[in-house]
């Protein structure tokens, strides 16, 4: 498993409650986004700022800095919708740390400013890491020039399947989230074959499973270089 959990440096240690209410006051959640904050959340810790002052990495347009939050749970859950709602109040990429009974999991999404304007960001689909030993050894930050080679280093570590060669981030994330939209499109066509009585209607599902199956194969495969 690659590294997701590093030893930030004391440089970049920021070590500030984060209010729930501030969250609320820049991202205005629906009341049912902010019962799961209370029944979810115990505490959320703004731990490090990764900046070009704290870690001596250089900005880009896309990645000036990166945030890291520490977030202690009530339950070993969190919805995605509610990491979507800092995200919304934040205007940096952000690495979550979900800490939980001796345990750490990381999530992140691709997040990144808007062509159409740069003063919105736009959210991937989550990216996470199993649960992890909060005993578990921390290794300093890769050596890399800028902060989004960085950023995408360890979202690259947290996702499923392994990037394609000559695969940008950009596209690696989109293919991600396709693997995904078809696992759930799988998952409807599979409940209703094993609902369905007709044996014709049984056929005719089996074929979208089978093509199904197929895109996903392709999809997670790690497509071999063509050697001309």
């Amino acid at each position: 498993m690659k590294t997701v959990l590093f030893d930030y440096p004391k440089s970049a240690s920021f070590g500030r409650v984060l209010p729930k209410s501030k969250i609320y006051e820049h991202a205005r959640p629906s009341t049912a986004v902010k019962q799961l904050f209370v029944r979810q959340v115990e505490k959320i810790v703004w731990q490090y700022k990764l900046a070009p002052e704290t870690v001596n990495m250089k900005p880009t347009r896309t990645v000036p800095e990166i945030q890291v939050f520490r977030i202690a749970l009530k339950t070993g859950e969190l919805k995605h919708v509610v990491l979507h709602c800092i995200d919304q109040a934040i205007p940096f990429p952000i690495l979550y740390e979900l800490w939980y009974e001796g345990k750490i999991q990381v999530v992140a999404s691709y997040k990144r400013p808007s062509e159409a304007d740069s003063s919105k960001w736009l959210v991937s689909d989550y990216f996470e890491s199993v649960w992890l030993s909060s005993e578990t050894p921390r290794p300093s930050l890769p050596v890399v020039l800028d902060l989004e080679t960085l950023y995408a280093q360890i979202l690259t570590a947290l996702m499923p399947f392994p990037a394609r060669e000559g695969e940008e981030l950009q596209a690696q994330v989109g293919r991600m989230e396709q693997i995904r939209s078809k696992q759930r499109e799988l998952a409807k066509y599979e409940t209703r074959l094993h609902k369905e009585k007709q044996f014709n209607r049984k056929v005719a599902i089996n074929t979208d499973l089978r093509k199904l199956k197929a895109d996903i194969r392709y999809l997670t495969r790690r497509l071999a270089t063509v050697v001309l």
